[in-house]
């Protein structure tokens, strides 16, 4: 079982695990070990979550996601298959934790009365230096 949040649980069975030839680390090993691991997760037909969470995870992992719902994690970070799968079922473990977390809310707060008057207070002094910056616009006539 793998615990996704505080009380949500995802049996092993649901996951599909495929093994292929890794571009990774391991030198000639590469080209004679399957140590790629892509994990395939199937949302829909998935029992542990409920109809709305179902929605927000498909919804916030959309990317990673097949139009029937299938949730794709690859792994080749390791020399080994069982350390890339282990790694890939961690990867979905977090996934699937920041996809049910909830945002929380932002309150809005009032600005304190005596900041607003400093800040009008610097926006005058500021305004007062650059007209005396400006002055006066100076042009010379040569018709004499």
């Amino acid at each position: 079982m793998i615990k996704i949040g505080k009380d949500k649980y995802i049996s092993e069975d649901e996951l599909t695990f495929k093994a292929s030839r890794s571009s990774g680390p391991g030198g000639q090993n590469v080209n004679k070990v399957n140590s790629r691991i892509t994990l395939l997760y199937d949302l829909a037909d998935c029992e542990s979550f409920s109809d709305e969470q179902k929605r927000l995870i498909a919804k916030r992992l959309a990317r990673r996601a097949d139009k029937n719902g299938v949730i794709r994690v690859v792994s080749q970070k390791y020399r080994t298959q069982k350390a890339n799968r282990e790694a890939a079922v961690e990867r979905l473990q977090q996934l699937l934790t920041d996809a049910l977390r909830t945002k929380s809310i932002r309150k809005k707060t009032k600005m304190p009365y005596s900041a607003k008057q400093t800040r009008l207070k610097e926006k005058k002094k500021r305004s007062l230096l650059k007209q005396q910056r400006a002055g006066k616009k100076w042009t010379e006539d040569f018709t004499e």
